[in-house]
């Protein structure tokens, strides 16, 4: 088995978009059309849009400048910290994408706390988020509002800086569900909080498109919220049977072309039509008004009826858009997930267990690039064929050696190739964590052209992993998917 561990150099696939676009013959093209970020101008709208998630903020402490003696401390300024406090939300607010209501007077007594609370049965927002400045009179208040029926059973995170928690504070609101206390110093979790917060009802408002079978119809998932809007498999090969190549396509072909460490099995025009694969994805995402797309591939595949979408479905994902093949979707939520908690690509994968190393072997033909983060740099590609059928388009992505990997996927009872109307459902999460420590090349070996080889943590035998598609992401985010479960009341399970 070849592992390969050569690929560290700097990723030739980090040229902006507006550079690459201005030293190729299609820019003329593409500039003439105002196109500087491959976001095609026909499918200006396709991804449908989704209303913004509305967060409540309150801040629970003394309504004092300093306090005298007991946690926080008579150093800790009261009003400046929640001034910083505000500060980091609102900037974070802004960046993911969030609308916020904050109450500025703190919640210093049972009148204040009553009033807050019987605003938020007004308004009934998306999320709650307080922070608790205050270890001597805080918890009182916290541990109020943290009981479901005085919140509406709104989700709430409670943040508590270091200073005003001990450890038997943290016990009342460990298990509650609907409510997650982030203790830490990390004033910046505060993001995270938010994403928190914000997953849920997003998840709840996400349609994903999946071509798949021959009937139309919706089915709003339980628990979750989503919907799966099935449509024909068969509207994919007649799409793309009247999709024309433009210079925009050529654009992007040639980006790939470009920007790839090598090309080895793939022609020019498999390239092409890749990209062609991809803008189908997109014309049936805005047709349906949908925010993901997965499709049963391997069956239009195997009859030939089209090329596999693999680089297509790469694409959607680095663009923070659910790319999901074999119409799996449990795997496609949580992409859906991930890139809401996470903020990059995930890799969903065929897990083979290494029963010599004691590893795990992860491996599928379609991986997005965007593993860093949707606004950091890209890891090295390959672009090879499907290995499957040895034709098309399947780039593969070269992983850090010595990362650590968060593996993770909803999990339902029944097949997850079924829709979840024909079986009894209901979720839970597996949640685990390894290290990245080799990239297998096929051949010499066999399997998918994206081959990861993980050292699983805490896993006696990694025949024992549970689930079928996981998803591997860069980093470790076993505790925000965990708090993540807390909030939703999913179950959560160890690898």
């Amino acid at each position: 088995m070849s592992k390969s561990t050569k690929f560290r150099s700097a990723c030739p696939f980090n040229m902006s978009r507006r550079n690459f676009l201005a030293s190729t013959a299609a820019m003329a093209a593409a500039s003439q059309m105002g196109l500087l970020n491959f976001a095609s101008s026909v499918f200006a709208s396709e991804s449908a849009s989704i209303e913004k998630s509305k967060i409540k903020v309150a801040f629970i402490r003394p309504d004092v400048n300093r306090t005298w003696l007991g946690w926080p401390g008579a150093a800790y300024d009261q009003i400046g910290m929640q001034k910083q406090y505000t500060e980091v939300i609102t900037k974070a607010a802004k960046k993911i994408g969030i609308d916020l209501d904050i109450e500025s007077k703190p919640l210093c007594n049972e009148n204040a706390t009553a009033s807050f609370l019987d605003c938020v049965k007004k308004d009934n927002p998306d999320g709650i988020l307080v922070t608790n400045m205050n270890l001597n009179m805080g918890w009182e208040h916290a541990d109020r509002m943290a009981k479901p029926e005085n919140r509406s059973d709104i989700p709430m995170v409670i943040f508590s800086p270091v200073g005003s928690s001990f450890t038997g504070h943290l016990q009342n609101t460990r298990e509650i569900p609907g409510c997650f206390v982030g203790a830490t110093d990390d004033l910046n979790w505060l993001e995270t909080g938010l994403r928190l917060l914000n997953s849920i009802p997003q998840m709840a408002r996400t349609r994903i498109c999946i071509a798949s079978g021959d009937k139309t119809e919706d089915i709003k998932l339980r628990q979750v919220g989503t919907t799966l809007h099935y449509i024909p498999e068969s509207r994919f090969a007649a799409e793309l049977k009247k999709m024309e190549v433009t210079d925009e396509m050529k654009a992007i072909a040639d980006y790939y072309s470009k920007n790839a460490r090598k090309i080895i099995e793939p022609t020019k025009g498999d390239i092409l039509e890749a990209v062609k694969n991809y803008m189908v994805c997109k014309k049936l995402m805005a047709d349906e008004n949908c925010h993901g797309f997965s499709m049963n591939c391997l069956g239009l595949v195997s009859s030939k009826t089209i090329q596999p979408p693999c680089l297509g479905l790469s694409r959607l994902r680095d663009e923070g858009i659910v790319g999901c093949c074999e119409a799996d979707w449990p795997a496609a939520i949580s992409s859906r997930l991930t890139h809401l908690l996470a903020n990059r690509s995930e890799f969903m994968q065929d897990p083979a267990p290494n029963t010599v190393d004691n590893t795990l072997i992860g491996a599928h033909c379609t991986c997005g690039v965007k593993l860093n983060g949707f606004d950091q740099p890209d890891e090295p590609f390959i672009l090879r064929s499907h290995s499957e059928s040895d034709c098309g388009v399947a780039p593969q992505v070269i992983w850090k050696l010595g990362q650590k990997v968060t593996v993770m996927k909803y999990i339902c009872q029944g097949s997850p190739w079924d829709a979840p109307s024909a079986m009894p459902y209901e979720f839970s999460m597996v949640i685990g964590t390894g290290t990245v420590i080799g990239n297998i090349d096929t051949p010499p070996s066999g399997g998918c052209r994206t081959s990861v080889e993980l050292k699983m943590d805490d896993i006696k035998d990694t025949r024992d992993t549970q689930g079928f598609h996981q998803l591997f992401i860069y980093g470790d985010y076993e505790r925000t998917f965990k708090a993540y479960c807390q909030l939703a009341k999913i179950k959560a399970e160890h690898i």
